[in-house]
């Protein structure tokens, strides 16, 4: 069983499951864990891993429109070390500080591998759902994809400056408190375009078929591929860009995009079926855990 048909067995128990992150109240909760085997390849530096690993939680709570307020973090390692500990601890506190939220500590633990739990919390009376694309909307990214794929391909290298450098992403909170007030449903790309298109398509019952040239692809996938089809599968299929997807009317793409603090781009339509692009299928592709 893989991480995608585990959710769905949880969904089947647990109603409220399925979007980013959970809202009780008008508070927004949502949980994640990184593996050092799985996701700092080697190279990434511990103030990195903080960042990222915090910075993946507030990125869910920026899926649901809401405002970051606080994050913690289970830190797990085979030994302590101090200077990687306070590394952790300043990447951390620095990407809440972007996002306007509070680092507030979290729990310490030994294990066999390099871990991390992160919890980040949010506020919104408002949140935006999965489940509210309706046919004729327009589909929208913020930011640009394919940082991340990027990222790996320097690690790789043993370019880990640069590496570690793209692989610090800005949460969008401030971007999905602003696009509450226009998107009918959001998510986060961090199973990449493509699979949050099917996901999306299957919360709301609608397909969409994209303009793959409208994508935006980051400059810095030029760095690191070879060619058309390779600069594609960083950009639609590699995911943990965490950048918002989202669909909005089409009478309000305009506002929503003045309103916006970084770049919103349209790149498709919301339709009845199908996850198209170009007219063509889009593979159910992506970032999964097995």
């Amino acid at each position: 069983m893989d991480e995608r048909a585990a959710l769905a067995r949880i969904a089947g128990t647990l109603a409220a499951a399925g979007d980013d992150a959970a809202v009780v109240d008008d508070t927004v909760i949502t949980t994640d864990m990184l593996h050092e085997t799985t996701d700092f390849p080697g190279g990434t530096t511990r103030y990195t891993a903080g960042w990222r690993a915090v910075g993946a939680s507030l990125s869910d709570v920026a899926a649901m429109g809401a405002a970051a307020t606080a994050a913690v973090a289970v830190y797990a390692v085979p030994a302590f070390d101090p200077a990687e500990l306070d590394a952790f601890l300043r990447g951390a506190s620095d990407v809440c500080e972007t996002v306007g939220a509070e680092y507030v500590g979290g729990d310490l633990d030994t294990h066999e591998e390099f871990t991390v739990a992160t919890t980040a919390l949010g506020e919104t009376d408002r949140p935006v759902r999965r489940s509210g694309a309706s046919p004729g909307e327009k589909v929208c990214v913020t930011g640009t994809l394919g940082r991340s794929a990027a990222a790996l391909r320097h690690f790789e290298r043993g370019e880990s400056e640069r590496a570690n450098e793209l692989f610090r992403f800005e949460p969008r909170v401030r971007a999905g408190e602003t696009l509450v007030d226009y998107a009918t449903a959001m998510m986060d790309s961090s199973d990449g375009l493509a699979r949050s298109l099917h996901q999306l398509a299957e919360a709301s019952a609608c397909g969409f078929d994209i303009e793959e040239p409208a994508v935006p692809i980051d400059g810095s996938v030029d760095e690191t591929t070879e060619g058309p089809e390779d600069r594609r599968e960083a950009g639609l299929f590699f995911g943990e860009d965490f950048e918002l997807v989202c669909t909005v009317p089409a009478d309000e793409v305009g506002d929503a995009r003045e309103a916006c603090p970084v770049d919103l781009t349209v790149i498709g339509d919301v339709t009845d079926a199908d996850v198209r692009a170009d007219g063509d299928p889009l593979p159910d592709k992506g970032y999964t855990h097995n």
